[in-house]
């Protein structure tokens, strides 16, 4: 027996498209991208079939042929289309509501022997009626013509940007081609950047399993990237900055931007290099020689975000001091530039100076080691590494680890393992993963 129905997952997105009016063709997404989106979106109303030199509608008013013989018309546009079929499908409401609302006080005061005239109940029903008719079309029609007004402007803007955005696209292609090598170095040493970074946490997170010849390799590419990049741009001037000295010439400011970007990023991979020598020596760490190399690990990042904090400052300062502009300008430009970047200076000075105090300090500032006493209550068992406790650390909340195991787990954490209570203080932020902040500092 054949089905009549035909594909119900079909019949239901032709439904749905038919009740919402939603017409996403490929053809009207290449011509007008935005504002196909736009109406996708519901933002904006599908565009009509007819074509768009179609004459509007000519509807006749309320009163179509008056008593003195003359016609009066209105020019309905297509925006005004659909708040005339509101306006009438809500008039012809209130029309019949009004209908029913007449009969029913006729038949009432009929019924009841009001002594009422017998046009008065109806002649008054009509008026409140009519009011309210009138009351309710001005108010929907008011709306409507608000919302058409500013789905108008938002489709005109859609246009102008789809008019404006070939003409964009065509420009920066012509500026990446203007500047086509610095864009491939850029893109080039940032991937370097991201890729050697994700090698060194892996190999910080090995511990003693990392092998020496390995780090070893890792160092020589680190270096041999470096010093081919600064051969390479050996002619521009990406050498006095890291020395803190302002550049010979007045850079342009995207030569600017070019070198401050490259010197952050091979600042990085140096520092990048001296982590991996850090590893090399404390490879087979275990104990206070792993939070000791964490510490490092943090302080050699701080001291790298408080230098790279100076580094963009030598450009700036050249660029900003720039006689052209007048003396007045350029002096007051270049003092402003100076004293913000005299706060992100002193934030980063406080940063290192804490990281330092915390490598100085003996003590483990998230407890204390626990006796020998303590450890055979506890059971002499590592919750973490389910291994006998190896330098054991006892928390603050009475909880025993081994300090191998609860320095790497409050690399990311603040609370204890087992009773979530707050243990670490909420000091500076920890680097002994190995990590390197990956965000560009360009001034």
């Amino acid at each position: 027996m054949e089905s009549s129905g035909g594909n119900p997952v079909s019949a239901a997105i032709g439904s749905s498209s038919r009740r919402y009016g939603i017409q996403f063709s490929a053809s009207n997404f290449i011509q007008a991208p935005l504002s196909a989106l736009l109406e996708y979106s519901g933002i904006l109303r599908p565009r009509s079939n007819h074509p768009p030199n179609e004459a509007p509608s000519i509807a006749p008013a309320a009163s179509a042929v008056p008593s003195d013989g003359e016609v009066s018309i209105r020019i309905i546009g297509a925006v005004d289309n659909e708040g005339a079929r509101l306006l009438e499908r809500d008039g012809g409401e209130n029309g019949l509501a009004s209908a029913d609302e007449n009969r029913d006080g006729e038949a009432g005061s009929l019924g009841s022997g009001s002594s009422l005239p017998a046009g008065a109940g109806e002649a008054a029903s009509a008026a409140g009626s009519g009011a309210q008719s009138s009351e309710g079309d001005a108010a929907a029609g008011s709306n409507n013509r608000d919302s058409s007004y500013q789905r108008y402007d938002i489709q005109q803007i859609a246009r102008w940007i789809e008019q404006v955005l070939p003409f964009s696209l065509l420009l920066l292609v012509v500026f990446i081609r203007q500047h086509l090598q610095g864009f491939f170095v850029t893109i080039w040493i940032a991937a370097v950047m991201f890729k050697s970074n994700d090698i060194l946490r892996k190999q910080t997170a090995l511990k003693g399993e990392r092998k020496i010849s390995v780090l070893i390799g890792i160092s020589f590419c680190f270096m041999i990237h470096i010093f081919s990049v600064y051969w390479w741009h050996k002619n521009n001037d990406l050498l006095y900055p890291l020395v803190l000295l302002p550049p010979k010439e007045i850079p342009p400011f995207w030569h600017a931007i070019f070198i401050i970007m490259v010197n952050d990023t091979m600042v990085r991979q140096a520092a990048m290099l001296f982590k991996c020598v850090l590893l090399m020596y404390y490879k087979n760490s275990r104990g206070r020689n792993y939070r000791r190399q964490g510490q490092m690990l943090t302080l050699v990042e701080y001291l790298l975000l408080l230098y790279r904090a100076l580094l963009p400052a030598p450009v700036w300062y050249r660029f900003f001091l720039n006689k052209e502009y007048g003396s007045l300008f350029s002096s007051l430009t270049t003092g402003l530039y100076l004293t913000f970047k005299l706060t992100s200076v002193v934030e980063k000075v406080q940063s290192f100076l804490t990281a330092l105090k915390a490598l100085s300090r003996k003590e483990v500032h998230y407890g204390s080691y626990a006796t020998s006493e303590q450890v055979n209550a506890a059971g002499d068992l590592c919750a973490i590494c389910q291994e006998k406790m190896h330098a054991p650390i006892l928390l603050r909340c009475k909880h025993i680890f081994c300090e191998d195991c609860v320095s790497e787990w409050f690399e990311r954490e603040r609370t204890c393992p087992l009773c979530r209570a707050l243990v670490k203080p909420a000091d500076l932020r920890s680097f002994g993963d190995g990590s390197t902040s990956l965000f560009f500092q360009l001034f």
